[in-house]
């Protein structure tokens, strides 16, 4: 009886060891498990600065072509926004846009300060009109989510078309194409701050309610091209966010991506995460007038890959 109670006990033992080896080895290798994480994380803190990013110059646009425009529209000028009486010191005019409280939509609690400016005798409608965009301390919050950044930046946004939103659709005016260039420093939920460039050409077609919004990377960084993002992520890893196809945004889908290939490559590592935009609630691509739910991220770190589907914000 005491030498069964022996080998139990000594198969117990074997089997925890058993155990806790399997498990060491699978914490050694995984990364398998932890990688596709931090590769979601950059992929959402990527995909979250560009959202914020995307309705803030609408909201700039929509400042700009009610002040500089003969066609003036209150209704793309910013919710829960106060618009600051335009100042003018030496060959510069300067507008704030301060805000405290919900956007439009109602996904994004918004603070700080937008600042705007231009050179006297510029008219943003001109072609190639420039202006300097400035976030400060412009603390953006998702309201379903809790997420919150605090951006502060220094861009360059040009008119390279001309004209001016609410002018799409008329004689003969078919697309707005904008440009944004620049860095931005980024403090995500409390960590680091992090310092990110961006270069991206957007261009607007279609008419009042059925605007679509194309956004490709022109940005270059040593060996990579079609950049829309590169720095330092939440990780302290340099990445780089390449623009395989353009992602097409839709008014009617309240603006969410409905097509399109980014690439996020953090090449120390190696790693990689490729985003498709244009997925629905049943992970299939979408057809015809259906809006997306999700967006599909195949990743790879060295030998190990996987893919997973992800909710749009």
């Amino acid at each position: 009886m005491k030498t069964s109670h022996f080998f139990l006990k000594i198969l117990l033992i074997l089997a925890i060891a058993s155990f806790t080896l399997t498990s060491c080895q699978k914490e050694k290798a995984g990364q398998t498990t932890k990688d596709p994480v931090a590769l979601t994380q950059l992929t959402t803190d990527e995909t979250y600065v560009e959202d914020v990013s995307n309705e803030t110059l609408q909201d700039v646009e929509g400042v700009l072509s009610y002040n500089f425009s003969d066609q003036k529209s209150t209704d793309r000028l910013p919710c829960n926004a106060v618009i600051d009486s335009t100042t003018v010191v030496d060959d510069t005019i300067t507008i704030f846009i301060t805000y405290d409280g919900l956007s439009c939509n109602g996904r994004l609690l918004r603070t700080g300060k937008v600042e705007v400016r231009k050179r006297v005798g510029t008219r943003w409608g001109m072609q190639g009109a420039s202006v300097n965009v400035r976030f400060i301390n412009f603390s953006v919050t998702r309201v379903r989510k809790g997420q919150a950044i605090v951006i502060n930046s220094n861009k360059t946004f040009t008119n390279v078309s001309g004209g001016f939103i609410n002018m799409l659709g008329n004689n003969g005016f078919l697309a707005l194409t904008h440009k944004i260039e620049g860095t931005m420093s980024i403090n995500m939920e409390n960590a680091l701050t992090r310092v990110w460039n961006m270069a991206l050409l957007r261009t607007y077609t279609g008419t009042r309610g059925q605007l679509v919004l194309t956004i490709e990377g022109i940005g270059t960084s040593g060996e990579y091209e079609n950049l829309g993002f590169w720095g330092i992520n939440r990780n302290n890893d340099e990445f780089f966010t390449r623009f395989d196809q353009a992602v097409i945004y839709k008014s009617v889908c309240d603006w969410k991506p409905v097509f399109g290939i980014k690439v996020n490559l953090i090449p120390a590592v190696p790693k990689s995460a490729t985003v498709t935009f244009g997925y629905n609630s049943d992970n299939q691509l979408v057809a015809g007038d259906e809006c997306p739910k999700h967006f599909r991220l195949d990743w790879v770190n060295g030998p190990d890959s996987g893919t997973r589907f992800l909710p749009l914000r």
